[in-house]
């Protein structure tokens, strides 16, 4: 039951990355993540785009636009090689779709959070990681 957001300057996307952006992190999030490519997967990746607007991001330096990406997972889903190959890909990802290129990697941030278990709810109901785990395994596609 993952959950990504990117917060991002109003028209800092192109048009083509701001078409695809938020299915595109959510595909990075899954894959990372080792979910299986079902439909009841894919349809439990919520993704946020959250478009500040003209002045609401800036640093001390400049007012480059930069990026946030913000992950919530249950706690242990990613291992630390899974949080590094997250991190990774998703700045690409949002480089990639702001037409930018590697030189503006800093740019973006990632930052991971892990909801402990027991404290993620939906349809009413606890979501505990075990249950995703064994539901996961039997979706798996690739198996």
């Amino acid at each position: 039951m993952p959950m990504i957001r990117l917060t991002a300057p109003a028209a800092a996307l192109t048009a083509q990355g701001r078409q695809s952006i938020q299915r595109d992190l959510a595909a990075v999030l899954l894959r990372w993540e080792g979910a299986p490519d079902t439909a009841f997967f894919r349809a439990q990746a919520w993704s946020y785009l959250t478009e500040l607007p003209e002045g609401g991001q800036t640093t001390a330096e400049d007012d480059a636009p930069r990026f946030l990406v913000e992950v919530t997972v249950p706690q242990g889903a990613l291992s630390e090689r899974r949080k590094a190959g997250l991190l990774e890909e998703a700045t690409k990802t949002v480089l990639a779709a702001a037409g930018l290129g590697r030189d503006d990697a800093l740019r973006v941030w990632v930052l991971v959070h892990e909801q402990p278990d027991g404290t993620w709810g939906a349809g009413g109901s606890v979501i505990r990681y075990a249950d995703l785990v064994a539901l996961a395994k039997g979706q798996r596609t690739d198996a």
